[in-house]
């Protein structure tokens, strides 16, 4: 029970990724706010995979990308288990995958204004909680693409990119007051917001991925953890590929 008495709330997290990480924070302790906004059945389902198994967990609605909502959501959650210590921010706001020439700029705004958003908001508003107690976790879920974009991408590789550097800005700034700020970047992982890609082009990733497959969403749930435990309390400012060895550092 390495996170035993901690406060964790991922955004996000009825399904995919967000869900297996509120799953497996939950399953080392944590008490958990379980995020959705639209999928409240399998936010639902979540929060019963988690008391079913012992664990603590509570489910809250928000659109991350509004402030009003965020700030009721931090209310929600410290009525239910006290101040934060561990946010991840996981919310993914959905983009066309479209090549830059036929891109639409209102697209374009949308994706990178309504990324940053939702990390500017959550984080500045668990940051206010956790800088008079000296101590807190942000881990901000981004992407291989940051780095390495691929066609028709262009819109969410750019916000991705906007999320590490505000992360690490966020590590410079933060630190002093003791919270740790790091940031994951998943590869092509198998969830269902990566079911439209065609199964051709998902074998053609795992041939080409040192380890020999694609992620699932607990590889990233588990980089994730490990950010949260006392095991990272010296880890600020980094940027993790969970993506098999296709990226190498």
């Amino acid at each position: 029970m390495i996170l035993k008495d901690k406060v964790a709330l991922v955004t996000g997290s009825s399904r995919g990724i967000g869900a297996a990480t509120a799953k497996l924070l939950a399953a080392h302790g944590a008490k958990v706010v379980v995020n959705y906004v639209n999928a409240r059945e399998k936010g639902e389902g979540v929060v019963n995979d988690i008391t079913s198994g012992g664990g603590t967990a509570v489910l809250v609605q928000a659109d991350v990308t509004q402030l009003a909502d965020v700030e009721r959501m931090l209310a929600e959650a410290k009525d239910a288990f006290g101040p934060l210590d561990i946010l991840v921010n996981n919310a993914s706001i959905s983009f066309p995958v479209v090549p830059f020439m036929e891109y639409p700029w209102e697209g374009f705004e949308k994706k990178l204004l309504g990324e940053l958003k939702a990390a500017f908001y959550t984080c500045q508003a668990v940051a206010r909680d956790m800088i008079p107690r000296g101590e807190g976790c942000i881990v901000n879920v981004s992407s291989g693409l940051s780095r390495y974009s691929s066609p028709g991408f262009v819109a969410h590789s750019t916000a991705k990119s906007a999320l590490d550097a505000f992360s690490r800005s966020l590590a410079r700034e933060l630190g002093p007051h003791g919270i740790r700020v790091n940031v994951v970047a998943p590869g092509l992982t198998l969830t269902d917001a990566t079911a439209f890609q065609p199964e051709e082009a998902k074998k053609a990733v795992a041939s080409q991925t040192p380890l020999g497959r694609l992620a699932e969403a607990e590889d990233i749930a588990g980089a994730v953890l490990f950010y949260c435990t006392e095991w990272a309390r010296f880890v600020t400012g980094t940027y993790l590929p969970v993506c098999g060895g296709t990226q190498m550092l």
